[in-house]
């Protein structure tokens, strides 16, 4: 019989935690083996140079056809698309502790900046009397989403999960002049990237899954592509 109790290898969830000297006040699953760590750090690596590389390549394309208003939008996008994937990987590959806990809060609050930033990249593809109110409606959105993750951290997950998706909804379903303003393509692309969106929640919750977050964190990567392409039909292919 083991008297001196389970090793530090053995335990799991909250005992590890408290053996790394921090246990989270709320529940949240850090506890990945190796090979799920190694599994999230190289969806991660692939995301974010597919990224730096596709926010080059689209900043130097959209400059030859875009304006001053269209550019400001899609940097507004390409600075959301990077910080969520650089903060998503420091965040989920840094190891059980404070800090750990402080990084999540800005990982969840990047989220809100890039559903924002994208929509704002596609509204300047509408007249402004349109857009503005648009914009003001997502961007106080993603301001009491980021407020609420910082001041409140843990305590509105399931909350976020649809403000998340109201969001990221919103421009598709009740923005009639954002539709008329983008092409088939486009809006076709926002639509699959949103569904594959909603298809990868169920791999984020499913806990008990192995690889469950790196498996997410694919659907993450393939949803954020369509969404890339769906600004890039808009701001460059559609004015070839």
């Amino acid at each position: 019989m083991n008297v001196e109790g389970p090793s530090v290898e053995a335990q799991t969830g909250e005992a590890r935690d408290r053996a790394a000297g921090f246990v989270p006040p709320v529940r949240v699953k850090w506890d990945y083996s190796r090979a799920e760590l190694i599994a999230d750090g190289i969806v991660h690596a692939l995301g974010l140079k597919l990224a730096l590389i596709g926010v080059v390549l689209i900043t130097l394309w959209a400059a030859e056809r875009a304006g001053a208003l269209e550019m400001t939008g899609l940097l507004v996008y390409c600075f959301g698309l990077v910080t969520v994937l650089t903060v998503s990987a420091i965040y989920n590959l840094y190891p059980a502790s404070r800090t750990k806990w402080i990084l999540r809060r800005f990982d969840h609050s990047a989220i809100y900046i890039l559903i924002a930033g994208t929509y704002t990249a596609f509204l300047t593809q509408v007249d402004a009397a349109h857009a503005a109110p648009l914009l003001v409606i997502l961007w106080g959105a993603a301001a009491t989403g980021v407020t609420l993750k910082l001041v409140f951290p843990g305590r509105w997950d399931r909350g976020a999960i649809l403000l998340y998706l109201a969001m990221g909804w919103s421009g598709v379903l009740g923005g009639e002049e954002i539709i008329a303003a983008l092409t088939p393509t486009t809006l076709w692309l926002i639509v699959i990237g949103g569904a594959i969106y909603m298809a990868g929640i169920v791999f984020h919750l499913w806990e008990t899954l192995r690889f469950h977050n790196a498996v997410w964190h694919a659907f993450v990567l393939v949803a954020s592509a369509c969404f890339y392409f769906a600004v890039l039909d808009a701001m460059v292919l559609a004015k070839s």
